[in-house]
């Protein structure tokens, strides 16, 4: 606790000048991570966009409407990921780095990869799109416990406003968004298996990849509507933050 004297007049005691010490040190330690968690992102996710570019161009040199569908798919998975990414970066990356969370990042990257060298198979791009959206869960399941205030965040509320938005966040997709996401898959898969002459011959499979552009639009649309509610909290938290660094060295 910040000691007070009985005029309610501000009297710092060792344990403040400690905990502004540390929230210095901290504040420098989260920008490296932040900008090591950035440029990860961008890299990853232009080595993926490299791999759709490469798989499309084929496609784009035939009037072939439903394989463009996959392309764009592929474009707002890229979206998706990297605006979740940096959301996650701006509220939950921080000291120390947390390799886990990285490990499963690439994994995923790996997934969309994969999945952008199937946009000429129907069947293979639902399977391994399914594969992906439990990459992706995994990864949601994994954030879960980074989703807490640190001994230094803990004075800040908008540090545990954050906090609760985002657990929020996590669970909505751990429980609804990714489940549906993986099941609509599996789903488009069984009905191409099971009617290959209406879905693969007669090309059916556009309308089951067109209501797949339509979810992930609709999922992409939520991603940034989230970020624009994150974002006053998130400026919140850091003006405390160098605000207590601020008065501590004044």
């Amino acid at each position: 606790m910040i000691p007070y004297d009985h005029d309610s007049t501000f009297c710092p005691g060792p344990a403040f000048f400690v905990l502004v010490r540390m929230t210095a040190a901290l504040l420098e330690l989260d920008a490296l991570v932040i900008n090591v968690e950035l440029t990860l992102a961008s890299i990853i996710q232009g080595v993926a966009l490299y791999f759709l570019t490469d798989n499309a161009r084929s496609i784009f040199s035939t009037h072939d409407f439903a394989r463009w569908l996959y392309v764009l798919s592929g474009l707002i998975i890229i979206l998706i990921f990297w605006s979740r990414s940096l959301t996650h970066t701006l509220t939950l990356i921080r000291w120390p780095l947390e390799f886990g969370h990285n490990f499963l990042y690439i994994a995923c990257a790996l997934g969309e990869a994969l999945l952008f060298t199937r946009l000429g198979d129907p069947i293979s791009w639902f399977e391994v799109s399914s594969a992906y959206a439990i990459g992706i869960w995994l990864l949601f399941f994994y954030d879960l416990h980074l989703v807490r205030p640190r001994e230094a965040d803990r004075p800040s509320e908008a540090s545990r406003q954050l906090c609760a938005t985002i657990e929020s966040d996590q669970r909505r997709n751990i429980k609804w968004i990714i489940p549906a996401l993986f099941a609509y898959g599996i789903f488009c898969v069984v009905l191409m298996k099971m009617e290959p002459e209406f879905f693969l011959r007669r090309h059916g499979h556009a309308w089951l990849a067109a209501g797949q552009v339509v979810g992930l639009l609709a999922y992409l649309r939520y991603a940034v509507r989230f970020f624009r509610v994150l974002a006053p909290i998130i400026a919140q938290r850091q003006e405390e933050r160098i605000s207590l660094v601020t008065d501590g060295k004044g």
